[in-house]
């Protein structure tokens, strides 16, 4: 055993209090703080996610080693509790806060309040402050958009991916076509003023014009924000095991490549500006401020991600 390499990463381990180093903290008081708040709970997985997720089926054999979905609010108030001890007078208010997982509507409503409010309890949010929550098409209903709106939420992204049913299958999305549009419309009745919708493309299967009724239909929809991904086969998921065995074909680059430019060429006709690699937004005011702080450096602090409290400063993280 003695003569076995050691499984911890090179450096200096984690102090029991969790205090920082003076290096993360360097500057902070210039940049702006961010929360991303992470619930890892799905109803089921889609084959090609590889993030750090759990199903009911996963859960159960863990022998109780995670959170369950019903005290997990409480275990993530706790971990933005320590997120105050650690920064201690830090006097910036959060600037942007971010719910996702998973699925994060798979709680209760009020747990996702609840975990809003501790950020706010503790740190205080910015006047302007955008608050985010990711949604599951069939996890909501008009009752729990007017709940999340009522409780400081004011931004709310749907996964959409396509609009076409053998396109979803492929991705093991279980949601209905046509279902996020209409959960645009509820939650611009809940009092949304920002509503992002994310999409797919290049899965395989998919065709020019399956990808042009994907945009279509969200352009129908309203949203003031959308997100197009190309689709990555990452290894160790389904769809990999799935493509590997024949079933379906390897996504192409260069398809990728023909389906951004007409995602651009829709999307910016009909009055989106893009603001990054794979986000458009109608206006300046609709664009995702949260991922706009990851990307210029600045502070955020992420209770649940990977059952592990995570900080990201200016050049580095622990």
């Amino acid at each position: 055993m003695e003569d076995m390499p050691s499984a911890l990463p090179d450096g200096e381990p984690v102090p029991d209090d969790g205090a920082l180093p003076a290096s993360a903290l360097a500057g902070a008081a210039d940049r702006p703080l961010g929360f991303y708040l992470h619930v890892p709970y799905c109803a089921t997985r889609c084959g090609y996610c590889d993030f750090n997720t759990y199903t009911a089926t996963e859960l159960r054999g863990t022998g109780g080693v995670l959170a369950s979905r019903d005290n997990y609010a409480e275990t993530l108030v706790d971990e933005v509790r320590l997120a105050r001890k650690v920064l201690g007078d830090d006097p910036r208010p959060v600037r942007t806060v971010f719910v996702g997982g998973g699925t994060p509507t798979l709680l209760d409503a009020g747990d996702l309040v609840r975990m809003l409010a501790a950020v706010r309890d503790e740190f205080g949010l910015a006047e302007d402050a955008e608050v985010t929550t990711e949604a599951n098409p069939e996890s909501v209903d008009p009752a729990y958009l007017a709940a999340l709106r009522e409780g400081g939420f004011n931004r709310i992204s749907f996964g959409m991916q396509s609009a076409r049913q053998h396109v979803l299958k492929v991705l093991d999305r279980t949601h209905t076509p046509g279902r996020p549009e209409a959960c645009v419309a509820e939650a611009r009745a809940a009092g949304f003023e920002h509503v992002n919708l994310d999409l797919i493309y290049g899965t395989p299967g998919e065709s020019d014009d399956d990808w042009r009724a994907s945009l279509d239909a969200v352009l129908g929809a309203g949203p003031d924000h959308v997100s197009a991904y190309a689709l990555i086969v990452e290894e160790g998921t389904q769809l990999a095991r799935r493509i590997r065995r024949g079933e379906v074909p390897m996504t192409d680059d260069d398809v990728h490549a023909d389906r951004y430019l007409i995602a651009d060429e829709v999307l910016s006709g009909a009055g989106f500006e893009w603001y990054e690699v794979s986000n458009w937004a109608t206006s300046e005011a609709g664009r995702c401020l949260h991922n706009e702080l990851y990307w210029r450096g600045a502070d955020w602090w992420g209770p649940g991600r990977a059952r592990t409290v995570t900080w990201v400063g200016c050049g580095g993280g622990t």
